[in-house]
């Protein structure tokens, strides 16, 4: 079966965007690493207070806070990569159709759709941790 050469260039017009999509999130994956790593290095801190240390021991009560940030940025990172994957199979599955002289538009549309959706959830997840890194709490230290 012989390549069909127009289809090829309209899907390579087509990746430009999910391609900007996914170096975007890619981005967005090494902030809430670095942002985890954070909170998980703040709570092993506090975890080594001594309990009977009267000057620092009220600093302990964050650590159910820090704890709730930590599965909140961790739900938002894992929805980056799942909506990221989602991205690389988007382009996969395009170019693989394209490839075959099939329209790859229904299902990309649809992958694309999906991706965005877990996008917007991990950035939920990532507006709420940063509304909870903002609170009081984070100021003491």
């Amino acid at each position: 079966m012989p390549v069909n050469v127009e289809q090829l260039s309209t899907m390579i017009s087509h990746a430009v965007a999910p391609a900007f999509l996914l170096a975007a999130i890619a981005a967005l994956v090494s902030i809430l690493i670095n942002r985890l790593a954070g909170v998980t290095d703040r709570i092993r801190a506090l975890n080594q207070i001594a309990d009977d240390d009267a000057t620092r021991a009220w600093l302990k009560a964050d650590i159910a806070r820090l704890k709730r940030r930590e599965i909140l940025l961790n739900q938002s990172l894992q929805l980056a990569i799942i909506g990221a994957t989602g991205i690389a199979i988007l382009l996969l599955f395009g170019f693989v159709v394209a490839f075959l002289g099939y329209r790859h538009e229904p299902g990309a549309g649809v992958l694309f759709i999906v991706s965005l959706c877990l996008l917007v959830g991990s950035l939920f997840r990532f507006l709420q941790d940063a509304r909870m890194s903002l609170s009081e709490h984070d100021h003491h230290h």
